[in-house]
């Protein structure tokens, strides 16, 4: 998984969760944000709620941190998207012994 997930946060709270999940995986597809092929999005709550989107390839999780400005548009409403790479910590108990 390591350089496929990304965070983002800026999407409205009241938004339920399985609907921002829809809508942040529309917007990430497209082409035209950088988009691609998507494995996971995960929505956690929280305040501010952000979500967890992983892509099938690295590269795409890349081209789409290059995109400066990703806006979510939702009815009439935009909402500027923070988007940054996700990194897991691990905990000692993750970590694997060879």
């Amino acid at each position: 998984m390591a350089g496929r997930t990304l965070r983002v946060r800026g999407f409205p709270a009241e938004l339920p969760p399985d609907r921002a999940a829809d809508k942040l995986t529309i917007h990430f597809l497209r082409s035209r944000n950088g988009g691609g092929d998507i494995a996971d999005v995960q929505v956690l709550p929280g305040s501010p709620p952000c979500a967890l989107i992983t892509f099938e390839a690295p590269e795409v999780a890349q081209r789409i941190l290059k995109v400066k400005n990703h806006v979510l548009a939702i009815g009439r409403t935009q909402y500027p998207l923070e988007v940054t790479l996700y990194a897991a910590e691990l905990s000692p108990d993750e970590v694997l012994r060879g």
